[in-house]
């Protein structure tokens, strides 16, 4: 990754710095619509990291529309956003045997599940 593409910013924090300025335009029932939602989004989000569901979604969903009207949640989706991108780039780069490793790692655990079920008579199935 180079320099550029580290300080660049993305698509979708400066489509949403061209919606502010319309936003702001909008009546204060209307705003705090968007607020209740985006505080709903993102509580939402931030539970399903511990419960089911997709969180690493819903979360820039819901800063997204908190960043409408608030500076600190549309830095934290930029941060969020260019932590995303560089975690993309880092594992675009993985080696062939890193892959091979996790690879064998997933087939052990997948192993040591089925191994587990038999001994301890765990049904895999529900019956």
């Amino acid at each position: 990754m180079t320099d550029a593409d580290a300080r660049a910013e993305p698509k979708l924090v400066t489509k949403l710095k061209e919606r502010k300025e319309t936003h702001r335009e909008r009546g204060a029932l209307y705003r705090a619509t968007f607020v209740l939602a985006g505080t709903i989004c993102l509580l939402a989000g931030i539970a399903m990291l511990v419960l089911p569901g997709p969180a690493f979604v819903v979360i820039p969903i819901g800063l997204a529309v908190l960043a409408l009207e608030f500076t600190w949640a549309e830095r934290l989706l930029e941060r969020s956003l260019h932590e995303a991108h560089k975690a993309r780039h880092k594992a675009g780069e993985t080696t062939t045997r890193q892959r091979v490793l996790s690879g064998v790692a997933v087939a052990c655990g997948a192993a040591a599940f089925v191994a587990a079920a038999i001994l301890y008579d765990i049904p895999l199935l529900p019956v």
